[in-house]
């Protein structure tokens, strides 16, 4: 009998993990520290991450697809041992889904002002009779 053993197997490692070190300490912006955060024992206006909680609110983002608010709360005050309402996991993810939404917009408006900007640049520069900006003249002159 010939051994047909196929080695060492590995399993895929998940592309989308997060590590410890992708969580950062925020701002506190309210009197309310959010889950997955406590209060900087140094600085009261920082928030320090809680990566094992925060990981947990991420996975549970996901069983909200199946489940109710009410069910991912719980089973989220289960894993962490920090209480969470069902009205504070709704609120935390929507307004994640707001502010993602907001930086979206607000990105695609700095794209389109600055190709603005870019042509208006080289529309001034192509006009008949166009001078020289002050800076670029001061430059000029010196030379």
């Amino acid at each position: 009998m010939t051994d047909r053993s196929a080695g060492k197997w590995i399993l895929p490692q998940p592309e989308n993990i997060i590590r410890d070190e992708d969580f950062l300490p925020i701002p506190r912006m309210a009197r309310v520290v959010p889950f997955g955060y406590l209060v900087d024992p140094e600085d009261s206006g920082v928030l320090l991450p809680i990566p094992r909680e925060l990981r947990a609110l991420e996975k549970a983002k996901d069983y909200l697809k199946q489940y109710s608010y009410r069910e991912v709360a719980n089973w989220l005050t289960k894993q962490t041992g920090r209480e969470i309402s069902h009205m504070g996991l709704k609120k935390r993810v929507e307004s994640e889904q707001s502010n993602k939404r907001r930086a979206a917009t607000l990105r695609s408006w700095a794209e389109r002002y600055k190709k603005a900007i870019d042509k208006a640049e080289e529309l001034e520069k192509r006009r008949l009779g166009a001078r020289a900006s002050s800076e670029e003249s001061r430059t000029d002159s010196e030379h």
